[in-house]
């Protein structure tokens, strides 16, 4: 096994055990740890693949080297360490329909890295994607949905999150989203980029449905005022 593919390895197992340390914390913890034990994720199967850099790489340096809860320092080296043998991508069609009004926020700034996943530069799963996914500062996420049951481990400090209806709440680092198949969801990211592990359990072929909220121009110029 190559320098670059035991680093990724050793990214995908300090997540994996920061996980096992949380199973009863929300529900999607342990269908996610359910699953990963059924892979072989020995260095045997790692993909050999080359590194893709991104046009976002200081945002993406400034938001892991702003992960400072002392829970997470395991995973935060370790993911210092691969950034460089990850392949980063940006989101596109593939994840939303054509002309879906995603908000030139997100379309600005987002960014992710499969580590296991159809496209992964760790593991080959056909039905699974364990990534990281970044988002720039002062960006809103819009409410949205989609068949793919998913599972958040926030690595900033603070963002914000909308299920349904319900009133926005702040999440801090270290904490675990749950989104069930089909429920609507939007994140706000404040001063900071945000940088979180993402999951999608199954389904991973489905489409996100952008779901329309009023108050979207409002919180998008809220954001931006209080970066000037």
């Amino acid at each position: 096994m190559t320098v670059k593919n035991s680093r990724i390895q050793a990214l995908i197992q300090s997540i994996i055990q920061f996980l096992e340390a949380h199973r009863e914390d929300v529900r999607g913890v342990d269908l996610t740890l359910e699953k990963l034990a059924t892979m072989d994720l020995t260095g045997e199967q790692l993909i050999d693949t080359p590194p893709q850099g991104t046009r976002h790489d200081k945002t993406l340096t400034d938001a892991i080297s702003g992960i400072s809860a002392s829970e997470l320092h395991e995973i935060a080296n370790c993911l210092t360490a691969a950034k460089d043998d990850l392949v980063w991508r940006e989101d596109n069609a593939q994840y939303y329909p054509p002309g879906a009004d995603l908000g030139d926020g997100y379309k600005k700034c987002n960014l992710h890295s499969l580590l296991i996943g159809p496209d992964a530069c760790g593991y080959h799963h056909p039905d699974f994607n364990l990534g990281i996914f970044m988002l720039g500062a002062r960006t809103l996420y819009r409410d949205h949905n989609h068949d793919a049951p998913e599972l958040y481990l926030n690595l900033s400090d603070k963002t914000g999150w909308r299920f349904g209806t319900q009133d926005w709440q702040d999440y801090p680092a270290g904490s675990l989203i749950w989104n069930a198949a089909g429920e609507p969801h939007a994140t706000r990211v404040y001063e900071k980029p945000f940088i979180s592990v993402f999951v999608w359990l199954e389904n991973i072929n489905s489409r996100c449905n952008v779901i329309h909220f009023d108050d979207w121009a409002e919180i998008e110029q809220d954001l931006a005022q209080q970066l000037n």
